[in-house]
């Protein structure tokens, strides 16, 4: 149910201080944060690996990739809002990615989402689906997370580069 009456459905994060949004239809689930087990010589992106439910999960740092601070907490947060990743199906590849905090799932229309700007918070526009401005003024940056890593760099991530 991914386009149905030029609508689609987007879990929104937060990554620093801009709010990200990524396709429902990619998003297999999103977990607390866990133990991430380093692997040596990853992309500088790359954090590591955890074991959810029997399964190795490559775990990416959009922070790292996109030259973006971590989000600062405040100090009375509960820890249920802090952080975790979203594991991504990326056409039967599962990535988990770092987020600071989930914000929500929001329904969009397709002519909501407009053309990124040329530069974003430093992240290159070819990451980008698109913007959708915000109410409060800010923007959602839809990410298209088929762009974010090419076939070399998926082939490094999963080790399977022979």
């Amino acid at each position: 149910m991914a386009v149905i009456d030029s609508q689609f459905q987007l879990v929104t994060f937060q990554l620093g201080e801009e709010l990200y949004g990524v396709d429902i239809m990619d998003v297999k689930e999103i977990v607390k944060t866990q133990g991430v087990r380093p692997i040596p010589n990853a992309p500088y992106y790359v954090e590591g690996i955890f074991n959810l439910r029997s399964e190795i999960i490559p775990v990416i740092s959009l922070h790292k990739r996109f030259r973006i601070e971590k989000m600062k907490y405040d100090e009375d947060e509960d820890e249920e809002s802090q952080g975790g990743f979203i594991i991504l199906n990326l056409d039967g590849v599962k990535i988990g990615i770092i987020i600071d905090r989930i914000a929500r799932v929001v329904q969009v229309k397709s002519d909501e989402v407009k053309p990124p700007p040329q530069m974003l918070s430093g992240i290159g526009t070819e990451y980008i689906h698109g913007v959708i401005r915000q109410e409060s003024g800010g923007y959602l940056i839809v990410l298209d997370i088929r762009r974010l890593f090419n076939a070399k760099e998926m082939q490094t991530i999963l080790g399977t580069n022979r």
